[in-house]
């Protein structure tokens, strides 16, 4: 392997296909050498999941010009929720252990993943999204969800806010409402009617008082996660925004806090993976 770092440059089409064009690969496809056996782009799910079977998906690389080669990971190909780290995986000499080359962020060309549109009917949303890790590295961001409630639009007012978006794999019934749980404390759960939008198949709207959700003293940040749940007793789905380009919304999708009660600020925000929440947290009475 090249001493320079392989960089990978990535594209995605609407279908949800990625195509990796790697570069810095001159010892790999120089005519000069010896032929050996193919490296292939390697993805292993990080954390415990990478060390268990699936946890590894290994992609054929193609020559696709001077210093070049090309890996393509087709929509239809499974790849779990998770977060996917990139390598560069070479056959060892001699039968040895495979040597695995970090892959490096390149261009990254997501356009078309922008405002996706799945159908109506649609009883599963995927999404892929390659992206820069912290310590610059190339990973891959897969949501795989069924079924679905995409957000839309979130709009904070003065005491709450007005949420909408779209609900895939399942119809809202006439219960359906949208709930705020408060992870580690399964009795406290507010619960929101939905309201019939006038957009999309499926869509729905509803608005959350902020000061519903303070039930007692607020010392400490509280997250509060948002489920819609389609009918009485049925199975709550993590209200999330996963059908674009963003792979990660917390700091990058930020909204203004609000009173929720004295001494208590209320915020809408998203977490790391892309889920909906309402933040509490102690602030200014005069707010």
């Amino acid at each position: 392997m090249s001493a320079t770092a392989v960089r990978a440059d990535c594209t995605a089409d609407r279908a949800g296909t990625l195509t990796f064009d790697l570069t810095d690969l001159t010892d790999l496809t120089d005519p000069a050498l010896a032929p050996a056996p193919a490296p292939v782009l390697l993805l292993r799910r990080r954390g415990a999941a990478g060390r268990k079977p699936g946890g590894t998906v290994r992609i054929p690389l193609s020559r696709s010009g001077p210093g070049r080669l090309r890996a393509v990971l087709p929509a239809a190909a499974e790849l779990p929720e998770g977060r996917w780290d990139a390598y560069v995986e070479e056959p060892g000499p001699d039968s040895s252990e495979p040597a695995e080359t970090v892959v490096e962020p390149g261009l990254r060309d997501l356009r078309a993943l922008v405002d996706r549109c799945p159908d109506s009917g649609a009883l599963s949303v995927s999404t892929r999204i390659p992206y820069p890790t912290l310590d610059g590295r190339l990973a891959v961001r897969c949501w795989v969800r069924a079924p679905h409630a995409e957000a839309g639009a979130v709009v904070p007012g003065p005491s709450g806010m007005t949420a909408e978006g779209v609900l895939y794999g399942v119809e809202a019934g006439e219960e359906a409402v949208v709930e705020a749980r408060l992870p580690g404390e399964p009795t406290r759960v507010h619960r929101f009617p939905l309201a019939a939008p006038d957009g999309p198949s499926g869509g729905f709207v509803f608005t959350l008082p902020f000061a519903e959700l303070v039930t007692g003293p607020v010392r400490e940040e509280q997250l509060w996660q948002l489920w819609l749940v389609p009918a009485e007793g049925a199975r709550g789905i993590r209200i999330s925004r996963i059908l674009d380009d963003v792979w990660s919304r917390n700091k990058s999708f930020v909204y203004p806090a609000r009173p929720a009660a004295d001494g208590v600020l209320a915020t809408p925000c998203y977490t790391a993976d892309n889920d909906l929440c309402v933040r509490l947290a102690p602030g200014p009475a005069d707010r």
